[in-house]
C-alpha cells in the first residue's frame, strides 16, 4: 500500500512539471508559402533532463498537408530565433489558416518530459 501511494504521488508530481511547459511563437518575417525558416518562438517551464526540443507543425484547416518540423539541442534558452530550425512554413491557398506549433521536451534517451503547443493564423 504504502508503495502504490508513493507512485501514485510520483506521477501526480510527473504530470504536474509536464502541465508547467509553455511555448508561445510570432509570424516575425516568416514569409508566405514555404518560407524554410522556423518563426521566432518563445518557451518556458522546460521540464529538468531535457537535451532536445522536437517542433512539429500543423495547419488545423488542411490537417493533411505535412509542414514538418524540426529538432533543436536545448541549453536552457528561453527563445529560439527565426531559423532555428527548418520546415515547410506557412501557405494557405485562400485566407488565412490556424497553425498549432507543438513541442515535446526530450530527454537523453528520447523520452518526453513534457509537451506544449500555441497557435496562430497566419497571415494574421
Amino acid at each position: 500500500m504504502h508503495m502504490m501511494l508513493a507512485g501514485s504521488i510520483l506521477l501526480a508530481m510527473s504530470s504536474a512539471a509536464s502541465a508547467e511547459m509553455h511555448m508561445s511563437f510570432e509570424w516575425g518575417p516568416t514569409k508566405k508559402c514555404f518560407d524554410p525558416n522556423s518563426p521566432p518562438i518563445q518557451i518556458s517551464g522546460v521540464p529538468e533532463g531535457t537535451v532536445k526540443l522536437d517542433f512539429l507543425m500543423t495547419d488545423l484547416n488542411a490537417p493533411h498537408f505535412h509542414h514538418g518540423g524540426g529538432t533543436v539541442a536545448y541549453k536552457g534558452q528561453s527563445s529560439l530565433p527565426y531559423g532555428a530550425f527548418r520546415y515547410k512554413g506557412p501557405c494557405p491557398p485562400s485566407g488565412s489558416h490556424t497553425y498549432v506549433i507543438s513541442v515535446k521536451a526530450l530527454d537523453a534517451h528520447g523520452k518526453m518530459l513534457a509537451a506544449a503547443k500555441a497557435s496562430r493564423r497566419f497571415p494574421e
